[in-house]
Order: C-alpha cells, then structure tokens, then sequence
C-alpha cells in the first residue's frame, strides 16, 4: 500500500471505505486494498445502525459511533442525520459526560483537536497550524473545561465537548465538517481525582489563573485571527470567573460568543417570548426571579436584560425586573463575594421590609410574588409545590423553566409543575420529557436545549461573514425561535422540538445573517442572503 493510499483511508474527510467506485479505487491506487463489493452510502448506514444497536450500553454506543466518525465523516453525519433524536443524547449531552469522565481509560483517538498547553505559550501557533493540517477552518470551539454542566472541572479531558458540540453544529445546520476546529487549552485542573489518576493525559498541576492565563487566551486568539481570519470563536464550559471576562474582552473585536452565557440566554428567552405569544402577555410586565445566579443564570438574565432595553427601557428600569438568588438568599449590592456578572443584577436591602429574612427561595417568592421563575441551581426539588402554588396564585399563566440537568438535579418534575397549577404553567425543562396528560390535554413540554439555537447562529454568521455578534443580532435570533411556537394548539410547547433542529437551524441561519447583513456588519458582501446559505450548507453525500 503505498503511502497515497493509506492516507486516503486514513483520513475521515476524503474516505467512503466500501463505497469507493471501482473507477475510483483504480484511479487513487486503492485496488485490491477493500473488499470487491462497492456499497452505496445507504447500504453502508444500514450495516453501521445494525452494528450500534447491538451495542448493549449507551456508552459502548458513543465510543463505536466515535471510531465511525474518527473513518468517515460522511457515512457518520448521514447515520446521524437519519437517526437525529436518538443519536443527540449520545454524542453530546448527557452521555458525553461518561465519555469524559472515562476520556484516559477509553482514549483511542485525538479526533482533529487541538491541544493548547498553559505550560507552551511559544506552541499555541504550531499547534492550531497542525490540527488544521491546512483546512479552511471557519467554527473554532474551544473550551478550557473549568465548569462542565452538571460535572465541574474536567481538565484536557473536556475536549470532548467541543467535539460533541462540533457534531451537532454540523448534524443541526450544515456546518462542513472539515471546516471546523475543537480546542482545548489544558489550563491544569483543581479535580484532585484527575491529578491522582495516572493515566491522565494532561498537565498534572493546579489551574492557573491570572495573568498568565489570560496571555495564553490572548495569544490563542491573535493566533486564531492570523490564521483562519474568516473562523468565528465559539467558547464552551469556561469557569464563573473567566467566562464573562474573556467574552467581554474580545465580543467587540471579533465574531466570537459563549454558549453557557449567551446561548443558554437565548433559549432561554426564546422559550419566554414563545410562552408570551401563548398567554399574550408582555415582557414588560413581568418579574423574574432566576435560581442559581452562575454562569448559566447571570447569562439568561443578561439576555433578558438586553431584550427588555432593545423593547425601550433604560438598563436602570430593566434590572428592576429581576430577583437573582444564590445559595446567600436574594443578592443584594452588600452580599459578600459577589461575582460581576451578579453585581448587575442586586438590590438594596431598603427596598425591603423583610430583607434579613430574604435568605431561602419561599420566602423570597412569597414577597415577590415572581411570574418567570428559572431554575439554573442543581438544587433537586427545589421549586416545591407551595413555591409554585404561591406563584400560580398572583399570576395567570406562571412561565417555570426548572432547566438544570442531568434528570436527578432538575428543580422539579414538568408533570408536577402542569398538576399543581391546574395545567395553567408554561413549562420548560433542560432535559427532554414526554409529553404531559392532564385533564384530556396533552401539554408538549419545550427543552431548553442550546442546540436549538447555536447550529443555526453560528452557521448564520459564518455564512455572513459577520465581523462581531451584538444585541441586535441576538435578539433577532431570540425571536425567530420564540416565533416557531404553536399558539392555537391547547398544551403547545413553548419551544420546537429537538426532531425538528434542522428546519429551524436553517431559519435561525438565515435571520441572523440578515441581521448581519442589514447592519454592514458583513465582512464579504453578500447580495442574497438565502443563497449564501444554501450555498455554504454541507451534505453528507460521497
């Protein structure tokens, strides 16, 4: 086999394996080196799903469609495409967090990333030249994996987030696969389980902080803007106190955003605008209480927050409509070890009569008697039925989004929430859940799921070649998926669901760009949007 042939099967963007013509195998020097059947791209599917479905762990299933996708980046997104709903779960969350917390026992493959070390400022341009092996990368994911949802700090291990996250981009909108690029800059980890492991694969020290780790941030960046001038930057899973720092420091210069604070933010509005459309009540008019005042909260209320000021309110009006709590109670502006995105969204103790005795979430609803409350605490139960009851009683249609997840940390169960508001609650959850009877009505229940808005807002502004992300193009998106609910249906959902990720992606895409497009914001110029979408979009076909 000479050395043209095995880097053909070896590389996952050109190999078809058995469904290479024999006009192809003759011409590449592949003859004689696969077995005489040529297979057609379906035939090759059937074959590959039979082989999941015997794979008797969820687990097992990820690792077999991982080395599926390590092969054949074709034949793996046309088995996804086909079998969406079901593969989504496993290739990202939640069984992506097994993956990683087993990456050093299960490491077969480095899957195109990037390894960036803290401890190898001078690599960083090396590395990203490497692993982009001379493709036209235009999406960059990266992640430091600090604060993976539900799991906390994964060190190198977290690079399969941005790989999974990668995935659906490509599998939701049509973001060529070999266009992108995961990153992990290997920080250190604080997992003492990870550092006393020996097999694992990265910096065997604390995570730095500081100073130098914003100069490896800054440098990665600089590196990136040289080398893939047209790629958007894609954050993932940074810790509470550099997400915001680092979105901050950069959203004004280049395309660039973070996922757990603005695309939990635009779901998450996205679900309240459609719940708005179903009980035709305002913004405005609402008072929001967000549980668990982290990345993910802070990141839902600053996009509330822009919303309620792109609709006309000053920043001073808007932040009176919030409540945030965390483990203190209510924030107020003297609460100790505030982070900044929290010191936005603060009271003054004089505000109230009762402050000392706002420190546990029954008595702060009870006083403020909230109509959006948003669970993002991983406190288990916590929304109880005399909290929801109490809501229910001073509002007509309550919107509760208990969105923490896995299942076991959820703030409360969307079959209780229909039941103790006599179905009256709009309801999201951050896990999928079946539909809810009650009554003869059968409520569809919204996930508030970030794959349902990043795909299609990170496919439209690389389709638009957009030089920065704002508040405009954020909310048009916001909009455009809130605009897909039902409202005529009784027990409709507040968002679409997950099956139906390709159709929306492509909206969402094209809203954005316009958005991009109407603002100058476009680096090439672009004459017809839809055309430019369709023309960027990749299929998985040989």
């Amino acid at each position: 086999m000479n050395k043209h042939t095995s880097e053909i099967l070896n590389n996952p963007f050109l190999n078809k394996g058995t469904a290479f013509t024999e006009a192809e195998r003759k011409q590449l020097g592949l003859v004689g080196t696969l077995p005489s059947k040529v297979q057609t791209l379906e035939e090759q599917c059937n074959q590959t799903y039979a082989q999941f479905k015997r794979k008797s762990t969820k687990l097992e299933q990820r690792i077999f469609l991982m080395n599926i996708f390590n092969e054949n980046r074709t034949l793996f997104f046309s088995l996804m495409d086909k079998h969406l709903v079901e593969f989504m779960p496993i290739v990202y969350d939640p069984v992506v967090a097994e993956s990683i917390e087993q990456y050093n026992e299960i490491f077969s493959n480095p899957q195109n990333a990037a390894f960036i070390s803290i401890d190898r400022p001078d690599d960083i341009t090396e590395t990203l030249e490497n692993a982009a092996d001379g493709r036209d990368i235009r999406l960059i994911v990266v992640t430091d994996a600090e604060g993976i949802l539900g799991i906390g700090d994964w060190g190198v291990n977290g690079v399969d987030i941005a790989v999974g996250k990668l995935m659906v981009y490509t599998a939701a909108a049509g973001v060529n696969p070999s266009q992108v690029l995961p990153v992990s800059i290997d920080a250190g980890t604080n997992n003492q389980k990870l550092l006393d492991d020996p097999l694992y694969l990265g910096n065997r020290h604390q995570r730095v902080y500081g100073d130098k780790y914003y100069q490896v941030i800054d440098k990665f960046v600089q590196s990136t803007q040289q080398l893939f001038p047209d790629a958007l930057l894609h954050w993932e899973d940074l810790g509470r106190s550099n997400a915001q720092v680092i979105l901050d420091k950069y959203k004004n210069d280049i395309a660039t955003f973070n996922d757990d604070i603005q695309g939990t933010g635009m779901v998450v509005l996205a679900g309240i605008l459609g719940a708005l459309n179903i009980s035709h009540a305002k913004l405005n008019d609402q008072k929001i209480l967000i549980f668990g005042a982290g990345t993910a909260g802070m990141g839902i209320a600053n996009q509330i927050m822009d919303e309620l000021v792109q609709a006309g309110l000053t920043p001073d009006e808007a932040k009176t409509h919030f409540y945030a709590v965390d483990k203190q109670g209510l924030l107020f502006d003297d609460t100790d070890d505030l982070t900044p995105a929290q010191t936005a969204f603060t009271h003054k103790r004089a505000e109230f009569t009762n402050a000392d005795e706002l420190t546990n979430l029954a008595s702060i609803v009870e006083t403020v008697h909230p109509t959006i409350m948003i669970g993002t605490s991983t406190q288990p139960g916590a929304f109880t039925e005399s909290i929801v009851k109490t809501i229910a009683a001073h509002t007509e249609r309550p919107i509760i989004f208990p969105l923490s997840n896995p299942t076991k940390l959820a703030e409360a169960k969307a079959e209780d929430l229909i039941r103790w508001t006599d179905g009256k609650a709009l309801v999201a959850t951050g896990i999928p859940v079946d539909d809810v009877e009650y009554k003869g009505v059968k409520y569809q229940i919204g996930q508030g799921n970030n794959a349902l808005m990043y795909p299609g807002l990170g496919f439209g502004l690389i389709a638009a070649t957009a030089k920065i992300l704002n508040a405009q193009t954020l909310s048009a998106a916001c909009h455009a998926l809130g605009g897909i609910v039902d409202t005529s249906k009784p027990g409709a959902a507040v968002l679409p669901p997950v099956s139906k990720i390709t159709e929306f992606s492509q909206k969402i895409a094209e809203v954005v760009a316009q958005s991009v497009v109407d603002q100058h914001l476009n680096k090439e110029p672009i004459r017809d949007v839809k055309q430019v979408i369709a023309d960027m979009k990749w299929y998985p076909e040989y």
